[in-house]
């Protein structure tokens, strides 16, 4: 995924700092990690999980290790995301700037805040997935020290997008939206992904893309 093409090359026009780069090597004509994360986080956002999914596993960096020629090819560690990647010979697919905490914090922020659509909101914690379809049920842990979450989101319809139910220990709720115990307790929260079925939750967005893994 680069972050453009054709790259830069000395005696054409000048971009500003990225033409110190050869060409192919970060910003000019690699692999951008935070602007390829954003485009995955773009896709979430239109609806389309298949494309938000595939995304996340091309920027994953155990991807890079599945097989020895990817190795060869990546040259970096697999088990840290990198900021950059080669996108012209001699350097197509060849790690860069790894142990780089912004793109590791956006890649972190892409699978959970906006994939699996948790994230903070006033202290709560709303929930809004968007999954590949043919993810049918992933489950959620976060824990604080005055009680937990355990969070189960299903998807029987196969869709990507959209809460249909939301129960908290058992309890319909009309917005996905859940405040942590304060008494050192567990709370199950189950969120359906469907066309809505209680008042004022958000109907499905989209059936256009996403699959599902539990975490």
């Amino acid at each position: 995924m680069r972050l453009l093409a054709p790259p830069f090359t000395q005696g054409g026009r000048d971009p500003g700092y990225i033409g110190a780069y050869p060409p192919g090597i970060r910003e000019n004509g690699g692999q951008y990690t935070h602007a390829a994360i954003w485009v995955g986080w773009a896709f979430a956002d239109l609806g389309d999980g298949e494309r938000a999914a595939r995304v996340f596993d091309l920027l994953n960096p155990i991807g890079h290790a599945s097989e020895p020629t990817a190795v060869r090819s990546y040259r970096v560690e697999p088990y840290v995301v990198a900021a950059d990647i080669g996108g012209v010979p001699p350097y197509v697919g060849r790690g860069g700037w790894t142990w780089y905490t912004g793109s590791a914090a956006w890649l972190w922020r892409f699978g959970v805040e906006r994939m699996l659509g948790v994230r903070s909101d006033g202290g709560a914690v709303r929930i809004e997935p968007c999954l590949p379809r043919d993810w049918a049920r992933v489950g959620v842990t976060l824990r604080r020290a005055e009680g937990t979450l355990a969070i189960t989101i299903e998807n029987p319809d196969g869709v990507s997008t959209g809460v249909a139910e939301c129960w908290v220990d058992g309890v319909a709720q009309e917005r996905a939206i859940v405040a942590f115990p304060t008494d050192g307790r567990e709370r199950h929260v189950t969120v359906r992904l469907g066309a809505a079925k209680q008042p004022g939750l958000r109907a499905a967005e989209s059936n256009r893309a996403p699959d599902t893994a539990t975490v």
